[in-house]
């Protein structure tokens, strides 16, 4: 969602503040936004500058316009919630005097009456924006104080919802101050020289060294020093990390998308997620676990609480788990979970899967899950990430940056995680011997050379989205692992290519889905292994109905299975031999590059499809 960054410097450096905020806001482009603004502080006064649209329009009113040279600004890029896309909705806001500019990420959600308080006070609103009434507290409480972390922390107490703020003050541009609830935040630590960022995207191209703020604390960055309390005042000290991954990682070498990029670095992501996981005795092992051996042998329910291709990687996790370890596993939405009044206890298990860590419907979800004494167990990509923090227990993806929106390498990372954890468990619980759980293991360390085998068909896939080109709807079907995979594959075509797209577990077709079978219409079939045959007789059975009314069938087959030669138009092949449960990994590639083709033949930005936001950090 909202990208946010802020730096300062030493006097005596570069005044370089604006081209370092505007950097970082161009390396915050992949969460999605449609304003974008800084303001910069000039001693005696702060600046604004600030456009509806793209990072460039900012660069371009700010050429036309230009600002002096300053060592201090907060930049901000927004994606609408109160109040559409404008100029005068972009961040940063003003305080009624214009001493204090502030930026936002989040929701007020008690700023109507904020509001109109204010206006009883006399003050005007420039903004339709729930985020301006921050600005304008934060001026009154500074006006009062002249100390800006003071009046950041009585701001704060008035405030309801989740926020990331960071505000800066005309008169001292020598400090910034920053605070967090329910929205991420983190520091960059540099040489005489800070930042400030909603992600370690926005200022990893200057350092690598990083505080993660928690929550309800408020930090005062200097170009020397960086000092946390909390909100009601006591000292905190943040936690230190160090960034895996560098500015390059955030190019796309030479593919013509970011999304065609990651599309391509799966293999890798998947490997690297399996790196280091067994200890000298052959055992597996978790990141960090928190969670007592004893406490985790007795778990007798699991809940997978996600959201998006995130949830979707959750069933594949169902399948794995309940099959290894032979503990009953839900698969619920994040948003729906802690209001449908679940039950829970100390001896379920609730995994948390998020790429951002930051996903504020799955956040919300673990803490009432930790207000009911169940154990948390996250799965993300991202390192200090607040789900990371407030788990339990953590098993990393180590899938690297992942910039387009539309999630890929991040999917196949978290299915693996996900087999990691299954494997976990029937070792501990005993329900795999150590030479079982060693033969999983080596299976899934081919996984990696398997997706790259069905790489090499990119071409002949590309071509299958050109001759479909024209579609409106198409429709996916699966059983077993592949009905998740089938949910993933229309949910790529929806986010892509904007056109109606459904997913189905594929002995429902005659319930109901069937109806929408029309000639020409484009049906792409998951087909089982023929080594369950019953399962792969009843998908060849399917696939029969469908053709015969007219369809355009498309099917992810094994190689030698012959008997879908006589019953789709387009075949796409994936090793033979693969087991059934890890299928998943090479079964989506062709779904995700069909996806990337189609919309990108229909002339969309696959890397920033509308209306979607990489990390959505409000519910």
């Amino acid at each position: 969602m909202c990208g946010i960054v802020g730096y300062i410097a030493s006097k005596e450096n570069d005044q370089r503040a604006l081209e370092v905020v505007l950097a970082g806001l161009s390396q915050l482009e992949y969460r999605g936004y449609d304003s974008a603004g800084v303001a910069a502080n000039l001693g005696k006064h702060i600046e604004l500058r600030k456009t509806a649209g793209r990072v460039d329009n900012l660069r371009e009113a700010i050429a036309a316009k230009p600002v002096a040279d300053m060592y201090s600004a907060i930049g901000h890029t927004r994606w609408a919630t109160h109040g559409g896309p404008s100029d005068a909705n972009a961040h940063p806001h003003l305080s009624a005097d214009g001493q204090v500019a502030s930026v936002h990420n989040g929701i007020i959600e008690n700023h109507h009456g904020l509001r109109e308080e204010l206006r009883e006070a006399g003050h005007t609103f420039s903004s339709d924006t729930d985020s301006e009434v921050v600005a304008h507290l934060l001026g009154l409480a500074f006006a009062k104080t002249q100390n800006l972390t003071e009046a950041m922390q009585e701001t704060v107490q008035r405030l309801e919802g989740s926020f990331a703020l960071v505000a800066i003050a005309a008169g001292q541009p020598e400090v910034l101050v920053a605070a967090r609830r329910n929205s991420p935040l983190v520091v960059g630590l540099g040489q005489d020289e800070n930042f400030v960022g909603s992600d370690v995207a926005a200022f990893v191209h200057y350092t690598r060294e990083a505080l993660a703020i928690d929550q309800d604390q408020i930090v005062t960055v200097t170009a020397q020093e960086v000092s946390v309390i909390d909100f009601a005042g006591n000292p905190v000290e943040a936690q230190h990390y160090h960034v895996d991954w560098d500015f390059n990682a955030a190019a796309t070498d030479g593919y013509a998308t970011f999304m065609e990029k990651e599309i391509h670095e799966q293999p890798v992501a998947v490997a690297e997620t399996l790196r280091g996981r067994l200890n000298t005795r052959g055992e597996l092992m978790l990141d960090e676990l928190r969670i007592s051996e004893s406490e985790l042998r007795q778990i007798d329910k699991i809940i997978v609480v996600a959201c998006g291709s995130a949830a979707y990687a959750g069933h594949v996790a169902k399948y794995a788990i309940e099959h290894w370890c032979r503990i009953p596993v839900e698969v619920e939405l994040a948003h729906e979970f802690r209001y449908r009044d679940p039950i829970l206890n100390a001896r379920t298990l609730v995994v948390a899967i998020s790429q951002s860590g930051e996903t504020m419907d799955t956040l919300m979800a673990i803490r009432h899950a930790a207000e009911q004494g169940s154990r948390v167990l996250a799965i993300v990509n991202v390192f200090g990430s607040t789900i990371a923090r407030e788990a339990d227990a953590v098993l990393y993806t180590h899938a690297g940056p992942e910039i387009a929106v539309a999630s890929t390498k991040a999917f196949s990372a978290q299915i693996t995680a996900a087999y990691l954890l299954g494997l976990y468990l029937a070792q501990l619980r005993g329900n795999k011997f150590a030479d079982e759980v060693a033969t999983y293991i080596e299976q899934l360390s081919l996984m990696p050379q398997r997706m790259e085998e069905v790489l090499t068909q990119e071409s002949e896939i590309k071509d299958i989205a050109r001759q479909l080109s024209q579609v409106e709807s198409v429709l996916f079907l699966g059983r077993h692992v592949g009905f998740p995979i089938a949910l993933e594959g229309a949910l790529k075509l929806k986010e892509l290519a904007y056109i109606h797209a459904e997913g189905f577990a594929a002995g429902e077709l005659k319930h109901g889905p069937i109806a929408l079978v029309e000639e020409g219409l484009p049906i792409f079939v998951i087909v089982p292994t023929p080594r369950r045959p019953l399962l792969h007789a009843k998908v060849i059975s399917n696939l029969a109905e469908v053709q015969a009314r007219g369809a355009r069938v498309v099917v992810v087959a094994e190689e030698g299975d012959e008997a879908v030669n006589e019953v789709a138009e387009f075949i796409i092949r994936v090793p033979h031999s693969t087991p059934t449960l890890m299928m998943p990994l090479v079964t989506i590639i062709p779904l995700q590059i069909f996806a990337c083709e189609l919309a990108t033949l229909k002339g969309y930005d696959v890397d920033k499809p509308r209306n979607l936001a990489k990390a959505v950090t409000v519910e």
